[in-house]
């Protein structure tokens, strides 16, 4: 049996108290971490992944558990609290009703157990992931340790400066290609940012925000909502629930009439999950369909360039060679889910 090491639980009941201990305790030099859920600081702390003299839980915070819906005059229509359980904003109707795909998005996360613990918070600042790091001591003790944790290799690619491994996040590619902000705050002040520049490039530093700050809301702009924008959420995995995604695509589609024969393409995001250290945005894809109609053939051309998008690499299940390969039927699934066309089957 894996046992948690001894660490000081602290629970604060405002936010400005939680970056404040965390600050003091030494979250910089990873001394202290924050908690909500636990469904992915625990695991790694009993597996040595992470370590902490202090844990500050967040589960006692009044409101940052609530789901707001400012109604579709307001600039933000939906605002998601960090501790917000997982199986309640998959189950709320402001979010199945307004922003589909991330309720699909927020489904496909784990199981129904763990998203009964699991936050929106927690998912977003998720772990990075890779078949050396999420092993036990033991196992990784035994062909050394990776760069990621105790080591000095990066075992993916063991001549690279850097850690390769991914983003594990379900929520992060849905929430960038809705344009998605996220409100962090620290001790000092607060600050709203979009989604996308909470991520680094970098396996071991993936988050940009400082170790003292801490995601309080998801903002869900107006914009996104169903009835001015058509999304999806398609993910890759071995098993239909569980696994953590291998591939995972994200996409918005903004048109210039609600009669997609008609309409024409005025704005698209498509975001990749699991290929990279961060929800990569598929710039070149996007760009493909701007300006063109809706169509099988718009998509076809837009998903072929999509591989482009992806460097996906030996750090999780199945071929990195397949998973490369299979981007572009991914994203051309997530395309016709937007334009209401049949997508065939996927593997």
């Amino acid at each position: 049996m894996l046992r948690l090491p001894p660490f000081t639980l602290r629970t604060p009941t405002t936010l400005a108290e939680a970056a404040s201990i965390l600050a003091a305790e030494g979250a910089a030099e990873g001394k202290a971490r924050p908690v909500a859920g636990g469904t992915d600081l625990w695991p790694n702390m009993k597996r040595r992944h992470q370590v902490a003299d202090t844990v500050v839980s967040l589960m006692r915070i009044p409101d940052l558990a609530a789901i707001h819906a400012n109604g579709q005059r307001s600039t933000t229509d939906v605002r998601l609290g960090a501790t917000a359980l997982l199986a309640d904003v998959a189950a709320d109707p402001h979010v199945r009703g307004r922003y589909p795909a991330l309720a699909t998005a927020v489904e496909a996360i784990s199981s129904p157990p763990l998203r009964q613990m699991g936050t929106l918070g927690g998912n977003v600042c998720v772990d990075t992931r890779c078949t050396y790091y999420n092993q036990t001591e033991e196992w990784r003790r035994s062909i050394d340790f990776c760069m990621k944790a105790e080591g000095e290799i990066c075992w993916v690619a063991p001549s690279s400066p850097r850690c390769w491994a991914h983003s594990a996040s379900d929520s992060a590619p849905m929430l960038a290609a809705l344009e998605a902000r996220v409100r962090l705050v620290g001790p000092e002040g607060e600050r709203t940012v979009p989604i996308e520049a909470l991520y680094r490039d970098d396996g071991i530093d993936y988050l940009a925000k400082r170790p003292d700050e801490l995601v309080a809301e998801v903002l869900l702009p107006a914009e996104s909502a169903a009835e001015r924008c058509r999304s999806s959420f398609r993910k890759l995995r071995r098993r239909g629930s569980i696994d953590f995604a291998v591939l995972s695509v994200g996409a918005a589609i903004w048109l210039d009439g609600d009669e997609i024969a008609e309409a024409t393409i005025t704005k698209a995001r498509v975001f990749l999950g699991a290929v990279a250290s961060f929800p990569a945005a598929a710039e070149k894809t996007a760009a493909a369909l701007v300006g063109r109609k809706l169509d099988a053939e718009t998509i076809a051309d837009a998903a072929a360039v999509a591989r482009k998008n992806a460097t996906p690499m030996d750090n999780t299940d199945f071929q990195a060679q397949w998973r490369g390969a299979v981007v572009g039927k991914y994203v051309e699934a997530a395309l016709a889910d937007c334009a209401g066309l049949p997508s065939g089957r996927l593997v």
